[in-house]
Protein backbone atom coordinates (compact mmCIF):
# COMPACT_ATOMS: atom_id res chain seq x y z
CA UNK A 1 0.00 0.00 0.00
CA UNK A 2 1.27 3.48 -0.86
CA UNK A 3 2.28 5.46 2.23
CA UNK A 4 1.01 8.95 3.00
CA UNK A 5 4.52 10.32 2.42
CA UNK A 6 4.80 8.62 -0.98
CA UNK A 7 1.36 9.95 -1.87
CA UNK A 8 2.36 13.50 -0.96
CA UNK A 9 5.55 13.22 -3.01
CA UNK A 10 3.51 12.12 -6.02
CA UNK A 11 1.15 15.04 -5.43
CA UNK A 12 4.08 17.47 -5.27
CA UNK A 13 5.50 16.13 -8.52
CA UNK A 14 2.12 16.33 -10.24
CA UNK A 15 1.64 19.86 -8.99
CA UNK A 16 5.01 20.92 -10.37
CA UNK A 17 4.37 19.28 -13.76
CA UNK A 18 1.05 21.09 -14.04
CA UNK A 19 2.80 24.38 -13.40
CA UNK A 20 0.57 24.95 -10.40
CA UNK A 21 3.28 24.65 -7.79
CA UNK A 22 6.00 27.13 -7.06
CA UNK A 23 5.76 30.37 -8.96
CA UNK A 24 3.39 29.49 -11.77
CA UNK A 25 4.03 30.87 -15.25
CA UNK A 26 5.61 34.13 -14.07
CA UNK A 27 8.83 32.26 -13.33
CA UNK A 28 9.28 31.48 -17.01
CA UNK A 29 9.00 35.06 -18.24
CA UNK A 30 12.23 36.50 -19.59
CA UNK A 31 13.51 39.80 -18.28
CA UNK A 32 12.30 41.73 -21.31
CA UNK A 33 8.74 40.38 -21.14
CA UNK A 34 6.03 42.42 -19.50
CA UNK A 35 4.46 41.15 -16.30
CA UNK A 36 0.71 41.40 -15.91
CA UNK A 37 -1.53 41.21 -12.88
CA UNK A 38 -3.57 38.44 -14.51
CA UNK A 39 -0.42 36.37 -14.99
CA UNK A 40 0.64 36.80 -11.38
CA UNK A 41 -2.79 35.82 -10.08
CA UNK A 42 -3.47 32.97 -12.50
CA UNK A 43 -4.30 29.76 -10.65
CA UNK A 44 -6.21 26.62 -11.59
CA UNK A 45 -8.59 26.15 -8.68
CA UNK A 46 -8.18 22.76 -7.07
CA UNK A 47 -9.86 20.68 -4.38
CA UNK A 48 -12.23 22.07 -1.77
CA UNK A 49 -10.11 24.13 0.66
CA UNK A 50 -7.91 27.20 0.08
CA UNK A 51 -5.37 28.62 2.54
CA UNK A 52 -3.87 32.10 2.12
CA UNK A 53 -0.66 32.75 4.06
CA UNK A 54 1.12 36.01 4.87
CA UNK A 55 3.81 36.37 7.50
CA UNK A 56 6.57 38.62 8.88
CA UNK A 57 5.13 41.79 7.38
CA UNK A 58 7.03 43.90 9.95
CA UNK A 59 4.63 46.82 9.59
CA UNK A 60 5.57 47.57 5.98
CA UNK A 61 2.41 49.23 4.72
CA UNK A 62 3.84 50.69 1.51
CA UNK A 63 5.84 49.18 -1.38
CA UNK A 64 9.56 48.71 -0.69
CA UNK A 65 12.72 47.19 -2.11
CA UNK A 66 13.90 44.02 -0.35
CA UNK A 67 17.09 42.15 -1.24
CA UNK A 68 17.18 38.45 -0.39
CA UNK A 69 20.24 37.05 1.45
CA UNK A 70 23.56 36.36 -0.20
CA UNK A 71 24.57 33.90 2.53
CA UNK A 72 22.16 31.66 4.46
CA UNK A 73 24.20 28.72 5.70
CA UNK A 74 22.70 25.45 6.83
CA UNK A 75 24.53 23.12 9.20
CA UNK A 76 24.11 19.45 10.00
CA UNK A 77 21.17 17.90 8.15
CA UNK A 78 20.20 21.35 6.83
CA UNK A 79 23.41 21.78 4.84
CA UNK A 80 22.56 22.50 1.20
CA UNK A 81 18.86 22.11 1.88
CA UNK A 82 16.07 24.65 1.42
CA UNK A 83 16.02 27.36 2.68
CA UNK A 84 19.82 27.36 3.00
CA UNK A 85 20.38 27.85 -0.71
CA UNK A 86 20.97 31.27 -2.27
CA UNK A 87 21.90 33.02 -5.48
CA UNK A 88 22.91 30.91 -8.49
CA UNK A 89 22.44 27.66 -6.55
CA UNK A 90 18.86 28.70 -5.75
CA UNK A 91 18.14 29.56 -9.37
CA UNK A 92 19.57 26.24 -10.52
CA UNK A 93 17.53 24.32 -7.96
CA UNK A 94 14.26 25.87 -9.14
CA UNK A 95 15.04 26.41 -12.82
CA UNK A 96 14.98 30.20 -12.60
CA UNK A 97 16.33 32.24 -15.50
CA UNK A 98 18.92 34.91 -14.81
CA UNK A 99 17.37 38.36 -15.03
CA UNK A 100 13.83 37.03 -14.76
CA UNK A 101 11.16 38.37 -12.39
CA UNK A 102 11.68 35.36 -10.15
CA UNK A 103 15.45 35.95 -10.09
CA UNK A 104 14.75 39.47 -8.85
CA UNK A 105 12.17 38.39 -6.31
CA UNK A 106 14.02 35.42 -4.86
CA UNK A 107 17.78 35.95 -5.22
CA UNK A 108 20.26 38.74 -4.58
CA UNK A 109 22.34 38.81 -7.77
CA UNK A 110 22.14 41.97 -9.92
CA UNK A 111 19.67 43.30 -7.39
CA UNK A 112 20.10 46.98 -8.17
CA UNK A 113 19.64 46.65 -11.93
CA UNK A 114 16.73 44.25 -11.57
CA UNK A 115 15.10 46.46 -8.96
CA UNK A 116 15.32 49.36 -11.38
CA UNK A 117 13.71 47.18 -14.06
CA UNK A 118 10.95 45.56 -12.02
CA UNK A 119 10.29 48.15 -9.33
CA UNK A 120 9.24 47.87 -5.73
CA UNK A 121 7.51 44.95 -4.04
CA UNK A 122 4.85 44.66 -1.39
CA UNK A 123 2.39 47.21 -0.11
CA UNK A 124 -0.61 45.97 1.85
CA UNK A 125 -3.04 47.56 -0.60
CA UNK A 126 -1.52 45.28 -3.28
CA UNK A 127 -1.60 42.33 -0.88
CA UNK A 128 -5.30 43.10 -0.39
CA UNK A 129 -5.85 42.94 -4.15
CA UNK A 130 -4.32 39.46 -4.27
CA UNK A 131 -6.34 38.28 -1.28
CA UNK A 132 -9.54 39.65 -2.79
CA UNK A 133 -8.80 37.90 -6.09
CA UNK A 134 -8.31 34.58 -4.32
CA UNK A 135 -11.52 35.09 -2.36
CA UNK A 136 -13.29 35.93 -5.61
CA UNK A 137 -12.26 32.51 -6.85
CA UNK A 138 -12.89 30.76 -3.52
CA UNK A 139 -14.97 32.94 -1.17
CA UNK A 140 -14.42 30.82 1.93
CA UNK A 141 -10.61 30.77 1.74
CA UNK A 142 -8.85 31.00 5.10
CA UNK A 143 -6.45 33.95 5.51
CA UNK A 144 -3.78 33.23 8.12
CA UNK A 145 -1.19 35.71 9.44
CA UNK A 146 2.04 34.19 10.78
CA UNK A 147 2.95 37.11 13.05
CA UNK A 148 5.66 39.79 13.27
CA UNK A 149 2.96 42.11 12.02
CA UNK A 150 2.71 44.81 14.72
CA UNK A 151 6.38 45.81 14.61
CA UNK A 152 8.98 47.45 12.43
CA UNK A 153 8.08 50.97 11.28
CA UNK A 154 7.74 54.59 12.37
CA UNK A 155 3.94 54.52 12.47
CA UNK A 156 3.79 51.14 14.19
CA UNK A 157 6.10 52.40 16.94
CA UNK A 158 4.20 55.64 17.47
CA UNK A 159 0.76 53.99 17.45
CA UNK A 160 1.90 50.96 19.50
CA UNK A 161 0.70 48.63 16.74
CA UNK A 162 -2.68 50.25 16.15
CA UNK A 163 -1.88 51.19 12.55
CA UNK A 164 -1.25 47.55 11.66
CA UNK A 165 -4.33 46.32 13.49
CA UNK A 166 -6.46 48.82 11.58
CA UNK A 167 -5.05 47.81 8.20
CA UNK A 168 -5.05 44.07 8.88
CA UNK A 169 -8.66 44.26 10.05
CA UNK A 170 -9.49 45.52 6.55
CA UNK A 171 -7.82 42.42 5.08
CA UNK A 172 -10.05 40.26 7.32
CA UNK A 173 -7.70 37.50 8.52
CA UNK A 174 -9.16 34.44 10.19
CA UNK A 175 -6.28 33.98 12.65
CA UNK A 176 -2.78 35.13 13.58
CA UNK A 177 0.08 34.13 15.85
CA UNK A 178 2.86 36.17 17.46
CA UNK A 179 6.47 37.16 18.08
CA UNK A 180 7.65 40.80 17.97
CA UNK A 181 4.15 41.86 18.94
CA UNK A 182 5.05 41.00 22.54
CA UNK A 183 7.74 43.70 22.61
CA UNK A 184 4.85 46.16 22.84
CA UNK A 185 4.49 44.83 26.39
CA UNK A 186 1.95 42.44 27.88
CA UNK A 187 -0.69 45.05 28.64
CA UNK A 188 -0.69 46.47 25.12
CA UNK A 189 -0.70 43.03 23.50
CA UNK A 190 -3.66 41.98 25.63
CA UNK A 191 -5.47 45.22 24.77
CA UNK A 192 -4.98 44.72 21.03
CA UNK A 193 -5.77 41.00 21.14
CA UNK A 194 -9.00 41.79 22.97
CA UNK A 195 -10.03 44.07 20.11
CA UNK A 196 -9.38 41.60 17.28
CA UNK A 197 -12.31 40.26 15.26
CA UNK A 198 -10.28 37.12 14.49
CA UNK A 199 -8.47 34.39 16.42
CA UNK A 200 -5.27 35.12 18.38
CA UNK A 201 -3.53 31.74 18.48
CA UNK A 202 -0.66 30.28 20.49
CA UNK A 203 -0.79 26.76 21.85
CA UNK A 204 2.65 27.37 23.39
CA UNK A 205 1.75 30.68 25.07
CA UNK A 206 1.64 29.76 28.76
CA UNK A 207 0.87 31.56 31.98
CA UNK A 208 4.36 31.82 33.49
CA UNK A 209 3.17 31.57 37.09
CA UNK A 210 0.93 28.53 36.69
CA UNK A 211 2.75 26.87 33.77
CA UNK A 212 -0.47 26.22 31.92
CA UNK A 213 -1.92 27.50 28.64
CA UNK A 214 -2.81 31.19 28.86
CA UNK A 215 -6.50 32.00 28.83
CA UNK A 216 -5.74 35.20 26.88
CA UNK A 217 -4.96 33.22 23.71
CA UNK A 218 -6.59 30.28 21.95
CA UNK A 219 -4.55 27.18 21.24
CA UNK A 220 -6.58 26.56 18.10
CA UNK A 221 -9.70 27.59 16.25
CA UNK A 222 -12.01 25.24 14.33
CA UNK A 223 -13.34 26.31 10.93
CA UNK A 224 -15.56 24.67 8.34
CA UNK A 225 -14.64 25.45 4.76
CA UNK A 226 -15.71 23.62 1.61
CA UNK A 227 -17.53 21.11 3.76
CA UNK A 228 -14.26 20.29 5.56
CA UNK A 229 -13.68 20.65 9.29
CA UNK A 230 -10.34 22.44 9.69
CA UNK A 231 -8.29 23.00 12.83
CA UNK A 232 -5.83 25.90 12.77
CA UNK A 233 -3.33 25.64 15.64
CA UNK A 234 -1.08 28.56 16.59
CA UNK A 235 2.59 28.38 17.57
CA UNK A 236 4.16 31.65 18.74
CA UNK A 237 7.92 32.20 18.61
CA UNK A 238 9.32 29.74 21.18
CA UNK A 239 12.36 31.73 22.32
CA UNK A 240 10.73 35.06 23.04
CA UNK A 241 12.07 35.49 26.60
CA UNK A 242 15.63 34.80 25.36
CA UNK A 243 15.71 36.71 22.08
CA UNK A 244 13.62 39.62 23.38
CA UNK A 245 13.32 41.33 26.78
CA UNK A 246 11.59 39.00 29.24
CA UNK A 247 10.74 41.99 31.45
CA UNK A 248 8.33 43.26 28.80
CA UNK A 249 6.07 40.20 29.12
CA UNK A 250 6.91 38.50 32.46
CA UNK A 251 3.43 36.98 32.73
CA UNK A 252 4.12 34.63 29.81
CA UNK A 253 6.36 31.73 28.89
CA UNK A 254 6.69 30.04 25.53
CA UNK A 255 8.93 27.20 24.30
CA UNK A 256 8.67 24.66 21.50
CA UNK A 257 6.61 22.23 23.61
CA UNK A 258 6.40 19.18 21.33
CA UNK A 259 4.33 17.25 23.85
CA UNK A 260 1.85 20.10 24.16
CA UNK A 261 1.58 20.33 20.37
CA UNK A 262 0.90 16.61 20.11
CA UNK A 263 -1.82 16.93 22.76
CA UNK A 264 -3.50 19.72 20.81
CA UNK A 265 -3.29 17.84 17.51
CA UNK A 266 -4.80 14.76 19.16
CA UNK A 267 -7.52 16.93 20.70
CA UNK A 268 -8.58 18.52 17.41
CA UNK A 269 -8.50 15.18 15.63
CA UNK A 270 -10.76 13.78 18.34
CA UNK A 271 -13.10 16.72 17.70
CA UNK A 272 -13.36 15.65 14.07
CA UNK A 273 -10.77 17.82 12.34
CA UNK A 274 -10.21 16.52 8.83
CA UNK A 275 -7.41 18.98 8.09
CA UNK A 276 -4.88 20.18 10.68
CA UNK A 277 -2.94 23.36 9.89
CA UNK A 278 -0.15 24.71 12.09
CA UNK A 279 0.22 28.50 11.85
CA UNK A 280 3.79 28.69 13.06
CA UNK A 281 6.39 31.26 14.03
CA UNK A 282 8.98 28.61 14.87
CA UNK A 283 11.32 29.25 11.95
CA UNK A 284 11.74 26.89 9.01
CA UNK A 285 14.28 24.40 10.40
CA UNK A 286 12.42 24.13 13.70
CA UNK A 287 9.21 23.46 11.78
CA UNK A 288 10.93 20.72 9.78
CA UNK A 289 12.02 19.00 12.97
CA UNK A 290 8.65 19.43 14.65
CA UNK A 291 6.94 17.86 11.63
CA UNK A 292 8.94 14.67 12.21
CA UNK A 293 8.19 14.58 15.96
CA UNK A 294 4.51 15.54 16.08
CA UNK A 295 2.13 13.35 14.12
CA UNK A 296 -1.14 14.43 12.56
CA UNK A 297 -0.23 17.87 11.18
CA UNK A 298 -1.09 18.16 7.48
CA UNK A 299 0.24 21.64 6.68
CA UNK A 300 2.69 23.95 8.45
CA UNK A 301 2.57 27.61 7.43
CA UNK A 302 6.06 28.63 8.49
CA UNK A 303 7.22 32.05 9.66
CA UNK A 304 10.00 33.84 11.55
CA UNK A 305 13.04 33.08 9.37
CA UNK A 306 11.72 35.12 6.39
CA UNK A 307 12.25 32.33 3.88
CA UNK A 308 10.52 32.57 0.51
CA UNK A 309 10.25 29.02 -0.81
CA UNK A 310 8.56 28.51 -4.20
CA UNK A 311 7.50 24.92 -3.59
CA UNK A 312 6.24 23.13 -0.48
CA UNK A 313 8.82 21.11 1.42
CA UNK A 314 7.86 17.65 2.65
CA UNK A 315 8.91 16.77 6.22
CA UNK A 316 7.60 13.44 7.42
CA UNK A 317 3.94 13.43 6.42
CA UNK A 318 3.61 17.22 6.54
CA UNK A 319 3.97 19.86 3.85
CA UNK A 320 5.67 23.12 4.88
CA UNK A 321 4.89 26.43 3.19
CA UNK A 322 7.14 29.49 3.61
CA UNK A 323 5.95 32.88 2.34
CA UNK A 324 8.82 35.33 2.72
CA UNK A 325 8.53 38.63 4.58
CA UNK A 326 7.79 42.35 4.46
CA UNK A 327 4.63 41.88 2.39
CA UNK A 328 6.71 40.69 -0.58
CA UNK A 329 4.77 37.45 -1.16
CA UNK A 330 1.41 35.81 -0.58
CA UNK A 331 1.07 32.02 -0.64
CA UNK A 332 -2.01 30.27 -1.94
CA UNK A 333 -2.50 26.59 -1.14
CA UNK A 334 -5.45 24.63 -2.52
CA UNK A 335 -6.12 21.24 -0.94
CA UNK A 336 -8.32 18.30 -1.84
CA UNK A 337 -9.61 16.86 1.44
CA UNK A 338 -11.72 13.71 1.26
CA UNK A 339 -12.72 11.33 4.03
CA UNK A 340 -10.43 13.10 6.47
CA UNK A 341 -7.36 12.78 4.25
CA UNK A 342 -5.37 15.16 2.11
CA UNK A 343 -5.64 13.68 -1.38
CA UNK A 344 -3.61 16.34 -3.14
CA UNK A 345 -2.70 20.01 -3.24
CA UNK A 346 -1.67 22.87 -5.48
CA UNK A 347 0.48 25.79 -4.34
CA UNK A 348 1.63 29.14 -5.67
CA UNK A 349 4.00 31.68 -4.17
CA UNK A 350 2.65 34.98 -5.50
CA UNK A 351 5.14 37.86 -5.69
CA UNK A 352 3.72 41.28 -4.95
CA UNK A 353 5.24 43.36 -7.75
CA UNK A 354 3.80 46.70 -6.79
CA UNK A 355 4.17 48.25 -10.26
CA UNK A 356 2.09 45.41 -11.70
CA UNK A 357 -0.58 44.70 -9.09
CA UNK A 358 -3.08 47.50 -8.65
CA UNK A 359 -3.70 48.51 -5.05
CA UNK A 360 -7.07 48.04 -3.41
CA UNK A 361 -8.48 51.56 -3.07
CA UNK A 362 -10.21 50.99 0.27
CA UNK A 363 -7.11 49.54 1.91
CA UNK A 364 -4.91 52.22 0.31
CA UNK A 365 -7.09 54.88 1.92
CA UNK A 366 -6.81 53.20 5.33
CA UNK A 367 -3.03 53.03 4.95
CA UNK A 368 -2.83 56.71 4.08
CA UNK A 369 -5.02 57.51 7.08
CA UNK A 370 -2.59 55.75 9.43
CA UNK A 371 0.40 57.55 7.95
CA UNK A 372 -1.08 61.04 7.63
CA UNK A 373 -0.31 62.32 11.18
CA UNK A 374 3.37 61.37 10.79
CA UNK A 375 3.96 61.97 7.10
CA UNK A 376 5.94 65.19 7.41
CA UNK A 377 8.33 63.73 9.99
CA UNK A 378 8.73 60.41 8.16
CA UNK A 379 9.43 61.83 4.72
CA UNK A 380 12.09 64.31 5.83
CA UNK A 381 15.24 63.63 3.83
CA UNK A 382 18.22 62.95 6.12
CA UNK A 383 20.82 62.16 3.46
CA UNK A 384 21.50 60.20 0.30
CA UNK A 385 23.18 56.89 -0.43
CA UNK A 386 25.64 56.05 -3.19
CA UNK A 387 25.56 52.42 -2.06
CA UNK A 388 22.96 49.67 -2.01
CA UNK A 389 21.76 49.45 1.58
CA UNK A 390 20.45 46.02 2.55
CA UNK A 391 20.25 43.88 5.66
CA UNK A 392 19.96 40.16 4.93
CA UNK A 393 22.95 37.83 5.14
CA UNK A 394 24.27 35.56 7.88
CA UNK A 395 27.21 37.82 8.79
CA UNK A 396 26.72 41.33 7.52
CA UNK A 397 24.67 43.73 5.43
CA UNK A 398 25.43 47.27 4.37
CA UNK A 399 22.61 48.73 6.48
CA UNK A 400 24.21 47.19 9.57
CA UNK A 401 27.66 48.30 8.46
CA UNK A 402 26.27 51.84 8.40
CA UNK A 403 24.62 51.41 11.80
CA UNK A 404 27.88 50.09 13.27
CA UNK A 405 29.79 53.01 11.75
CA UNK A 406 27.29 55.37 13.38
CA UNK A 407 27.76 53.68 16.75
CA UNK A 408 31.55 53.81 16.49
CA UNK A 409 31.51 57.48 15.58
CA UNK A 410 28.65 58.93 17.59
CA UNK A 411 29.27 56.84 20.73
CA UNK A 412 33.09 57.03 20.48
CA UNK A 413 33.61 53.29 20.77
CA UNK A 414 36.31 50.80 19.83
CA UNK A 415 33.84 48.12 18.79
CA UNK A 416 30.18 48.27 17.73
CA UNK A 417 27.53 45.56 17.83
CA UNK A 418 24.24 45.52 15.95
CA UNK A 419 21.70 42.68 16.35
CA UNK A 420 21.39 40.15 13.53
CA UNK A 421 17.72 40.81 12.85
CA UNK A 422 16.33 39.96 9.41
CA UNK A 423 13.72 42.69 9.01
CA UNK A 424 14.23 45.96 7.17
CA UNK A 425 13.85 47.04 3.52
CA UNK A 426 16.64 47.93 1.11
CA UNK A 427 17.53 51.28 -0.49
CA UNK A 428 18.99 51.59 -3.99
CA UNK A 429 22.09 53.63 -4.88
CA UNK A 430 21.17 57.21 -5.67
CA UNK A 431 18.11 57.26 -3.44
CA UNK A 432 17.41 59.69 -0.64
CA UNK A 433 17.49 58.32 2.90
CA UNK A 434 14.43 59.50 4.80
CA UNK A 435 13.69 59.31 8.49
CA UNK A 436 11.20 56.54 7.70
CA UNK A 437 13.97 54.52 6.03
CA UNK A 438 16.08 54.72 9.19
CA UNK A 439 13.16 53.66 11.38
CA UNK A 440 12.37 50.74 9.05
CA UNK A 441 15.68 49.14 10.06
CA UNK A 442 15.87 50.27 13.70
CA UNK A 443 12.34 50.55 15.08
CA UNK A 444 11.87 48.63 18.30
CA UNK A 445 10.70 49.34 21.82
CA UNK A 446 14.15 48.78 23.35
CA UNK A 447 16.36 50.76 20.98
CA UNK A 448 18.67 52.51 23.46
CA UNK A 449 22.22 52.77 22.08
CA UNK A 450 24.43 51.86 25.04
CA UNK A 451 28.15 52.42 25.54
CA UNK A 452 29.88 50.11 27.97
CA UNK A 453 33.17 48.46 28.82
CA UNK A 454 33.71 44.81 27.93
CA UNK A 455 36.75 42.61 28.27
CA UNK A 456 38.03 40.80 25.22
CA UNK A 457 37.08 37.55 26.92
CA UNK A 458 33.47 38.67 27.37
CA UNK A 459 33.23 39.82 23.75
CA UNK A 460 34.33 36.34 22.72
CA UNK A 461 31.69 34.76 24.94
CA UNK A 462 28.99 36.91 23.30
CA UNK A 463 30.19 35.97 19.83
CA UNK A 464 30.25 32.26 20.64
CA UNK A 465 26.78 32.41 22.18
CA UNK A 466 25.22 34.13 19.16
CA UNK A 467 27.03 31.78 16.77
CA UNK A 468 25.54 28.79 18.57
CA UNK A 469 22.06 30.27 18.24
CA UNK A 470 22.60 30.25 14.49
CA UNK A 471 24.83 27.25 13.78
CA UNK A 472 23.89 24.61 16.34
CA UNK A 473 23.21 21.45 14.36
CA UNK A 474 20.03 20.84 16.36
CA UNK A 475 17.33 23.22 15.05
CA UNK A 476 15.69 23.27 18.48
CA UNK A 477 18.68 25.25 19.74
CA UNK A 478 18.50 27.80 16.94
CA UNK A 479 16.70 31.11 17.38
CA UNK A 480 16.42 32.01 13.73
CA UNK A 481 18.27 35.32 13.41
CA UNK A 482 21.63 36.10 11.86
CA UNK A 483 25.06 36.63 13.40
CA UNK A 484 25.55 39.76 15.47
CA UNK A 485 26.98 42.48 13.23
CA UNK A 486 30.37 43.84 14.29
CA UNK A 487 32.04 47.15 13.57
CA UNK A 488 35.65 47.94 14.46
CA UNK A 489 36.59 44.28 14.90
CA UNK A 490 37.39 41.38 12.60
CA UNK A 491 37.14 37.69 13.37
CA UNK A 492 37.18 34.20 11.90
CA UNK A 493 34.30 31.78 12.34
CA UNK A 494 34.32 28.04 11.69
CA UNK A 495 30.65 27.10 11.46
CA UNK A 496 31.51 23.38 11.57
CA UNK A 497 32.94 23.56 15.10
CA UNK A 498 31.00 23.05 18.36
CA UNK A 499 30.05 25.85 20.73
CA UNK A 500 33.04 27.57 22.27
CA UNK A 501 35.34 26.71 19.36
CA UNK A 502 33.84 28.62 16.44
CA UNK A 503 35.27 32.12 16.95
CA UNK A 504 38.98 32.93 16.58
CA UNK A 505 41.38 35.61 15.33
CA UNK A 506 39.43 38.49 16.84
CA UNK A 507 41.25 41.66 15.79
CA UNK A 508 40.79 45.34 16.63
CA UNK A 509 40.72 46.87 13.16
CA UNK A 510 41.98 50.36 14.00
CA UNK A 511 45.26 48.97 15.36
CA UNK A 512 45.49 45.55 13.73
CA UNK A 513 46.17 44.05 17.17
CA UNK A 514 44.61 40.83 18.41
CA UNK A 515 41.80 41.27 20.91
CA UNK A 516 43.31 40.69 24.36
CA UNK A 517 41.00 38.60 26.60
CA UNK A 518 42.19 40.53 29.66
CA UNK A 519 41.96 43.99 28.14
CA UNK A 520 38.91 46.28 28.40
CA UNK A 521 37.33 47.81 25.29
CA UNK A 522 34.70 50.49 24.77
CA UNK A 523 31.74 48.78 23.10
CA UNK A 524 28.64 50.45 21.69
CA UNK A 525 25.51 48.59 20.72
CA UNK A 526 21.74 48.60 20.83
CA UNK A 527 18.75 46.32 21.39
CA UNK A 528 19.95 45.10 24.78
CA UNK A 529 17.39 42.83 26.45
CA UNK A 530 18.41 44.17 29.88
CA UNK A 531 15.90 46.41 31.63
CA UNK A 532 17.05 49.95 32.29
CA UNK A 533 19.59 50.14 29.46
CA UNK A 534 20.55 53.78 29.00
CA UNK A 535 21.58 55.74 25.92
CA UNK A 536 20.16 57.70 23.00
CA UNK A 537 17.77 55.87 20.70
CA UNK A 538 19.51 54.11 17.84
CA UNK A 539 17.49 55.91 15.17
CA UNK A 540 18.71 59.24 16.54
CA UNK A 541 22.30 57.99 16.51
CA UNK A 542 22.03 56.84 12.90
CA UNK A 543 20.25 60.02 11.81
CA UNK A 544 22.94 62.22 13.36
CA UNK A 545 25.66 60.20 11.61
CA UNK A 546 23.98 60.36 8.20
CA UNK A 547 23.39 64.10 8.51
CA UNK A 548 27.12 64.60 9.10
CA UNK A 549 28.01 62.42 6.12
CA UNK A 550 25.45 63.92 3.74
CA UNK A 551 25.97 61.21 1.16
CA UNK A 552 26.55 57.69 2.43
CA UNK A 553 29.02 55.32 0.81
CA UNK A 554 29.26 51.86 2.37
CA UNK A 555 31.64 49.26 1.02
CA UNK A 556 30.68 45.74 2.15
CA UNK A 557 33.41 44.81 4.59
CA UNK A 558 35.54 41.68 4.65
CA UNK A 559 36.26 41.61 8.36
CA UNK A 560 34.52 38.25 8.85
CA UNK A 561 36.32 35.17 7.53
CA UNK A 562 34.01 32.16 7.26
CA UNK A 563 35.30 28.59 7.10
CA UNK A 564 33.74 25.17 7.56
CA UNK A 565 30.70 26.01 5.43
Amino acid sequence: MISRRDFLQVSMAASAMLGASGFGNWARLAAQQKLTQDELLKFDTFGNVTLIHVTDIHAQLKPIYFREPEINLGVGDAYGQVPHVTGADYRKMYGIEDGSPSAYALTYNDFTSLAQAYGKVGGLDRVATVINAIRGDRPDALLLDGGDTWHGSYTCYHTAGQDMVNVMNALKPDAMTFHWEFTLGSARVEELVGSLPYAALGANIFDAEWDEPSDKFESYRMFERGGVKIAVIGQAFPYMPIANPRWMFPEYSFGIRDERMQEVVDEVRAEGAELVVLLSHNGFDVDKKMATRVTGIDVILSGHTHDAVPEPVLAGDTIIIASGSNGKFVSRVDLDIRDGRMMGFRHKLIPIFSDVIEGDKEVAAIIDEQRAPYLEQMTEVIGKTDSLLYRRGNFNGTWDDLICDALLSEREADIAMSPGVRWGPSILPGQDITREDIWNVTSMTYGAAYRTEMTGEFIGVIMEDVADNLFNTDPYYQQGGDMVRIGGMGYKIDVSKPQGQRISEMTLLKTGEAIDPAKTYQVAGWASVNEGTEGPQIWDVVEAHIKKMGTVTVTPHDNVKVVGA
